[in-house]
């Protein structure tokens, strides 16, 4: 609260209740709305700081296992109404703070997929993807960006306080956290452990083509048809450690330093394996 957004084109962002958002989400249509959404007992939810892979999450391995990606919406940038309106089972996806999640869906306990990546590489995309994106403020430069990633003066808000606001739930039954670097590890895993999640049953070979039909090159292959001209904002390069190619030995520095503040000795600090991406 009473932070100064430095980035260009500020007419982008707002605040709301101390945290930045896109001006696109309307503090009055969106996001103070959403405070009385109802959730309902078939909904899913799928939620990630941005930049985290959850839209790759949520049109590719969610939206086949559940085969109702047309019933999918974007928490907070769509009107409450809509919200309200779309038929079930719902599909939705949000950047929002857990803080700030509609009090129904865990008074419901809803099902969230929670997924993280680890901070550097999450800065990396998210660099990329504001100067990409038309909604978005767009970064005077890298350097910038990063000093302002680093105070959570961008949309969204801290990707800390995000992770300890999780870590504060990991241990929720109806809430399942899942890292970038998991899935791209093994896939297969993932998929698998996503259905016993939400109650699904699999077979091996149901698995095995979920997971090759969920791969980051198959998301972007099939991004034009998905989300049209913007499929190449959303799906970039989808790599662990592209971080190495953009920060300098001090900036490094200072987000080990970070990390260890904040998350060190937390389960979900545990669960990104930082030292071993991010050093």
């Amino acid at each position: 609260q009473g932070c100064q957004f430095k980035l260009t084109n500020t007419s982008l962002a707002h605040l709301y209740n101390g945290v930045l958002y896109p001006a696109i989400m309307s503090p009055e249509e969106n996001l103070k709305a959403l405070e009385t959404v109802e959730a309902r007992p078939d909904d899913i939810m799928l939620v990630a700081y941005p930049k985290c892979a959850v839209r790759a999450v949520k049109y590719g391995l969610t939206g086949r296992l559940l085969s109702f990606p047309s019933h999918s919406l974007f928490v907070s940038a769509v009107p409450s109404q809509f919200l309200q309106k779309a038929p079930s089972p719902r599909l939705l996806g949000t950047h929002m703070h857990p803080d700030n999640i509609p009090a129904s869906f865990y008074q419901k306990k809803t099902k969230m997929l929670v997924v993280f990546r680890n901070p550097k590489d999450t800065m990396v995309s998210f660099y990329h993807f504001s100067n990409k994106n038309p909604v978005l403020p767009t970064a005077e430069s890298w350097d910038r960006f990063y000093a302002d990633f680093m105070s959570g003066e961008v949309p969204w808000g801290s990707y800390f306080d995000h992770a300890l606001a999780w870590e504060k739930r990991i241990h929720d039954p109806n809430v399942m956290i899942i890292t970038f670097e998991e899935l791209k590890q093994d896939l297969s895993g993932g998929v698998q452990r996503v259905a016993d999640f939400l109650g699904l049953s699999l077979t091996d070979d149901q698995v095995r083509t979920i997971a090759e039909e969920s791969t980051f090159n198959a998301m972007k292959e099939g991004a034009k048809d998905s989300h049209g001209q913007m499929g190449s904002v959303f799906f970039r390069r989808g790599e662990v450690g592209d971080w190495r190619n953009h920060f300098s030995q001090a900036q490094s520095e200072q987000m080990d330093a970070a990390f260890k503040k904040h998350l060190e000795g937390t389960r979900l600090g545990a669960r990104l394996k930082y030292d071993v991406y991010c050093k």
